[in-house]
């Protein structure tokens, strides 16, 4: 039985009656562009989020790109050179693109061991005095240490944006803070927050798409300028903008999704506690859940020291696994003239260990267990050849 890495038409066929109806309700509308499905989503994620705005756009690029653009965390002065901005280098190319977007340098810091979130004591080290901004990314579903790395960032008088295109629903358990439960959540501490809609994610649409949350609604205004041509409704204005807006037949399926999106991360945690048991007895490095409930495993991560010849035998067997990112971002030919010969010990020890193993909420018990199986097989064989060898 093959164990694919994704597999979307089990969500779609949770959902589809559901779906028909909201695209046939667009279609017969004839509202395809900014309209009631957009404003309505835009509540609804604002709501979900706990932040007092949300802007929609066509992608999380662009929704990364717009919230450094209108927080002015990016300048260029008189003799041309611009803004540095901190983030990782684990994590996908488009965090550092857009950057570049917006017209800023992106600096690289390395990683935290356990979290494979940013480590604060590398990005406090990688401030200079052109550095204008810091984009923590939530990787894999967990949020990245907000409290220190809002805490340097204050000290140095930097922006805070966090890339959230992995962690819908994610949050940090915090004494004391923000909601019902002490936790810190996403867009609390920051200027803003940028979401991914890619249909993979979490809260996954039939296309591309994205999303900023912010506290600032001044802020969450100027988005909703600058993704509309930087006009103003009479097409007067003096930002320069760009196309960048959510479809109403995305919005419509968004909607949808959303009010399954905890019940399908509770899925996602129940599917990761299942690998834990079932490998804590073997070679691999599980991930390590540092906040309770709030780490939504968008994927389940581990490491191996043998990696390749691993993911090759389980791809023998019929399971499918990829590696969340191969390639680090400070040792990108782009980027890399940007950031030099920069040496990230900790991410270039990893990078060449980890990789994902299926996760998704309709992932069955039987084909996690088969995963499972899979790499205890593999285990014993390695362990007998040794055996064999002495």
């Amino acid at each position: 039985m093959t164990v694919r890495f994704h597999d979307l038409t089990r969500q779609q066929r949770e959902i589809e009656p559901a779906v028909l109806e909201a695209l046939t309700r667009v279609a017969q509308s004839e509202s395809f562009i900014l309209g009631p499905e957009v404003e309505a989503f835009e509540e609804e994620w604002k709501e979900f989020c706990g932040t007092r705005g949300a802007v929609s756009v066509a992608n999380g690029t662009d929704a990364l790109t717009l919230a450094l653009v209108a927080t002015g965390a990016v300048r260029q002065n008189a003799e041309g050179a611009r803004d540095e901005v901190i983030t990782s280098s684990l994590t996908a190319g488009y965090t550092a693109l857009a950057i570049m977007n917006a017209g800023g340098v992106p600096v690289f810091a390395d990683i935290d061991p356990v979290t494979y979130t940013l480590d604060v004591n590398s990005f406090e080290a990688a401030i200079t005095s052109r550095t204008r901004a810091v984009v923590p990314v939530h990787i894999y579903g967990q949020m990245a240490n907000m409290e220190a790395i809002c805490r340097v960032a204050a000290h140095h008088n930097l922006i805070v944006i966090e890339d959230a295109a992995q962690a819908h629903g994610a949050n940090l358990g915090v004494s004391g803070r923000n909601d019902s439960r002490g936790n810190l959540r996403i867009g609390s501490r920051s200027a803003a927050a940028a979401f991914s809609f890619y249909p993979t994610k979490n809260l996954g649409a039939c296309g591309d798409g994205g999303a900023i949350i912010s506290n600032d609604k001044a802020l969450i205004e100027r988005i909703k300028i600058l993704r509309q041509g930087g006009h103003h409704p009479a097409l007067q204005g003096r930002l320069v903008g760009c196309n960048s807006r959510l479809d109403e037949m995305q919005a419509a399926l968004l909607r949808i999704k959303l009010p399954y999106l905890t019940e399908w991360n509770r899925q996602r945690q129940q599917l990761s506690r299942m690998y834990d048991q079932g490998l804590r007895q073997s070679r691999l490095r599980l991930p390590m859940n540092h906040n309770g409930e709030g780490h939504v495993y968008h994927l389940y991560v581990v490491q191996h020291p043998e990696r390749d010849q691993l993911r090759s035998y389980l791809t023998a067997r019929g399971i499918e696994t990829l590696v969340h990112y191969p390639y680090l971002l400070h040792q990108q030919p782009l980027f890399r003239r940007r950031s030099g010969q920069l040496s990230l010990p900790i991410a270039e020890h990893i990078g060449k260990k980890i990789f994902s193993l299926p996760l998704y909420p309709q992932l069955t018990f039987e084909e996690v267990q088969q995963v499972v199986d899979a790499i205890l097989d593999y285990e014993t064989q390695i362990e007998l050849a040794s055996t064999v060898n002495l």
